[in-house]
């Protein structure tokens, strides 16, 4: 453990989530920060908690765990629908926060939440973790270094499988208006790190569609109605130029994975496989420039690795480890952080610029910022 880790308090310690990724990176895993404290909605439920984990403070509230002046920073690791009010009012008891992706359920959310970062004056980080992946940092510095010249085409696909049905902790993600489906959270994440590596998009044309209107609710054996989308398709330029064909979808069976394509006048690169949380692992890079003959794997150099070797290995815990060794250095130094508040709402305006595309079947111009 480093001499001053970050202190962190954990809001949704009984989730899926937080317990997946940021428990195995927080607790004896980046000396950068620590987890400290735990929280969930009940007191018996947190200590339950903090005793599976072996952490020594748990608090039934929110309002407790902010009241604990040696926590530092918040991690909001719960249900989108409550990352507003739970983000909010960390921020005015003066916490740093660490908030999961998407930042609030609509953009106005997140607008609030990141001015009021800026007036307290605190650092903030948004669950874009693929900001921090190593892969994909490799893949940016290699485009930097102008391995394929100028970018020329860029093509993603990501199809996964298993959407007929949902257990009865997920079925509320059916309705589009509480912000947790496959545009905001699987899309939302590919798009963010395909602009990390080839740069933002300025215009885009869209089809977003739900092509599964029910789902099957495995708790009570009933199928309900659904909103959220489950197939997005945009078409869009580069600032630089690029052209830019990109889908998403959750299919019933099947699904063929994911792939990252960049194709420049000197070379190509690509990822291959990797897109779902918590599969750094993975993440496959191949390369060619035009003399060679095939695609040949490029290794991630270790320079690009933060965390400890128990951490890589923790699965989703990889990349989101590395997300709190920047944030944790962030707040203690001083660097600029991958993913702020800021980020979100123009990952957020991004969402909506492709939503409108969608609806009105009119190529969008995309806001700089």
């Amino acid at each position: 453990m480093a001499a001053n880790p970050l202190r962190v308090g954990m809001i949704g310690a009984g989730g899926r989530w937080g317990p997946r990724a940021h428990v195995p990176a927080l607790l004896n895993g980046v000396p950068q920060a620590q987890l400290f404290a735990l929280c969930t909605a009940h007191a018996d439920t947190a200590q339950a908690a903090a005793d599976k984990f072996g952490i020594k403070r748990a608090y039934g509230s929110d309002a407790a765990l902010h009241a604990d002046k040696e926590v530092e920073a918040a991690l909001v690791a719960v249900r989108v629908p409550a990352h507003y009010a739970l983000t909010k009012t960390a921020l005015e008891a003066g916490k740093h926060v660490y908030c999961e992706w998407p930042l609030g359920a609509t953009t106005q959310e997140a607008e609030e939440l990141a001015a009021l970062a800026r007036r307290n004056n605190l650092r903030t980080m948004v669950g874009l973790q693929r900001r921090a992946s190593p892969a994909y940092l490799y893949l940016r510095e290699l485009i930097e270094q102008g391995y394929v010249g100028q970018v020329l085409s860029v093509h993603l696909s990501q199809m996964g499988s298993g959407v007929l049905q949902r257990p009865p902790d997920r079925i509320w993600q059916r309705d589009v208006t509480l912000g947790a489906n496959t545009l905001t959270i699987t899309f939302g994440h590919s798009i963010d790190a395909l602009c990390m590596v080839v740069g933002e998009l300025t215009e885009v044309s869209a089809l977003v569609s739900t092509q599964v209107p029910q789902w099957f609710e495995t708790g009570t054996n009933r199928y309900v109605d659904v909103t959220s989308p489950d197939n997005i398709m945009i078409q869009g330029r580069t600032a630089g130029g690029a052209l830019v064909n990109a889908y998403v979808g959750v299919h019933p069976f099947h699904g063929s994975g994911y792939r990252f394509e960049i194709y420049g006048k000197q070379g190509t690169l690509m990822m291959v496989g990797g897109g779902e949380a918590g599969e750094e692992t993975k993440r496959k890079i191949m390369g060619g420039k035009k003399d060679d003959k095939t695609l040949q794997e490029l290794p991630v150099p270790e320079k690009f690795k933060w965390v400890p070797e128990a951490v890589r290995g923790s699965g989703a815990g990889y990349d989101v480890g590395q997300m709190w060794v920047n944030f944790a250095n962030g707040i203690r130094t001083g660097q600029a952080n991958v993913a702020d508040f800021d980020h979100a709402v123009r990952r957020h305006r991004l969402l909506d610029a492709i939503r409108r595309a969608s609806q009105t079947g009119q190529r969008q111009t995309v806001a700089a910022n």
